[in-house]
């Protein structure tokens, strides 16, 4: 697969990684936050808020955390699939490759233990 042998093609493939990790943490900040916009409109309006509209921002919020899980695993086994491709002059010695692979999937048991949380409390 490879045809360059130069670590310049694993630190592109990183840097790659690295945005969809970034569009994975945005994805499920704004989960959060959509999640909670419920409970903010109840605070700001001094009434209640009927089921149906803070059913909804609840399910828009899991369903914006779970996308983001999703992200977050599908790049890394991507990337991991990848680093397979690479000979071993493209990857420096004592390079730790599979660092971001599992801050990923860190990431996104995280945002899955939110949503269950928030679904939960519910």
């Amino acid at each position: 697969m490879s045809y360059l042998d130069d670590s310049r093609v694993l630190f592109a493939a990183e840097r790659t990684l690295l945005a969809w990790q970034r569009t994975a943490i945005a994805l499920m900040g704004f989960g959060f936050v959509v999640a909670r916009f419920g409970l903010f409109l109840r605070m700001i309006s001094n009434q209640p808020i009927s089921d149906a509209q803070r059913g909804f921002s609840l399910w828009l919020g899991v369903v914006l955390l779970m996308l983001g899980a999703g992200v977050a695993v599908v790049s890394a086994l991507q990337f991991r699939r990848v680093l397979r491709g690479l000979g071993k002059q493209e990857i420096p010695a004592g390079y730790w490759t599979t660092l971001g692979i599992w801050l990923n999937f860190i990431l996104a048991f995280v945002a899955l233990t939110i949503a269950v949380y928030f679904v939960i409390s519910a």
